[in-house]
């Protein structure tokens, strides 16, 4: 990981690399299965599979920029947004990420990128409405960290893998019904690979949320600790998650396949597990900036 002034995290690190190693072990494996079944297909499914995942890698920025409807911006058109950046860049001693809005009432924000030099960072129309400088800022550090600790990238091909179970599964039975006249087992399989794919893309799912909300803490962490305003982060995270409840739930839909990536969940209650929670819980965001803000305090003193 480059250097920057952001706290590094070793239990961060630990856990992106044994997620990495448990999803790439699961996708070996996977692929296997469908090679096995479906000899004649193999070529298609290294292509598809391939294709794919370096499109993902290569251009995961922008693809989320589109999804999201989110437009880069100049310093002349978001001159607040642009001198946050620059401010806490310098801070950090890191390169600037290109920087978007997306116009949507929905108060969030998000960063994506392969590296910290093709890295986007994005706030919505709804979040720079409603956050006070300060409190902009603190989000911003919260989603810069996201880049400088390089979790943001393992995020995107860890939850792009879920999604890539499911093409690759259509794509070998495709390829393997079209040989169904050569092949015995074709009809087992179409009944063994639909199940296949949803255990795949149930593990997948349990492991990147399990990393999931783990970043969001170190990332609450170390953005509080470059700004030295851990106040200002848990102001933003309350206001934030309390103007989220007055979103109309359409709005939080349209959104909400992006939650893993926002700086607060767009939708969140007690009738979702916390197991398939994409963050930790308010209390627990806000009891962690409250334990930083007192060790800072009483640094200070000392």
């Amino acid at each position: 990981m480059p250097h920057t002034r952001y706290a590094p995290d070793r239990g961060l690190t630990t856990r992106m690399v044994t997620t990495m190693f448990f999803i790439g072990l699961l996708y070996v494996v996977f692929i296997g299965v469908l090679l096995a079944l479906f000899k004649g297909a193999w070529l298609l499914i290294v292509i598809i599979a391939g294709g794919l995942f370096v499109a993902q890698f290569w251009f995961s920025d922008r693809i989320a920029a589109f999804s999201m409807g989110a437009r880069e911006v100049t310093p002349q058109q978001a001159p607040e947004l642009h001198g946050a950046v620059d401010r806490l860049c310098a801070l950090a001693d890191m390169p600037k990420p290109r920087v978007a809005i997306a116009d949507t009432d929905v108060p969030n924000a998000f960063a994506t990128g392969r590296n910290q030099r093709n890295a986007l960072v994005c706030a919505t129309t709804g979040l720079l409405r409603r956050l006070e400088p300060e409190e902009l800022e603190g989000v911003l550090a919260h989603e810069l960290s996201h880049v400088a600790h390089r979790d943001v990238v393992v995020m995107t091909i860890a939850s792009f893998l879920g999604v890539l179970a499911g093409i690759m599964t259509r794509a070998a039975l495709w390829g393997g019904l079209s040989r169904s006249s050569r092949n015995n087992n074709v009809g087992i399989a179409v009944l063994l690979i639909p199940l296949i794919s949803a255990v795949v893309y149930a593990i997948s799912f349990l492991l990147t949320r399990l990393l999931s909300r783990y970043r969001e803490l170190s990332a609450d962490r170390a953005g509080a600790l470059l700004t030295g305003r851990p106040s200002a982060l848990a102001a933003a995270l309350t206001k934030v998650t309390g103007q989220m409840a007055r979103i109309p739930t359409r709005d939080l839909r349209k959104v909400e396949p992006f939650n893993a990536f926002f700086f607060a969940p767009a939708l969140s209650g007690e009738s979702v597990s916390r197991l398939f929670s994409s963050h930790p819980t308010l209390e627990r965001r806000l009891d962690q900036l409250a334990r930083i803000s007192t060790q800072l305090g009483q640094a200070g003193r000392g």
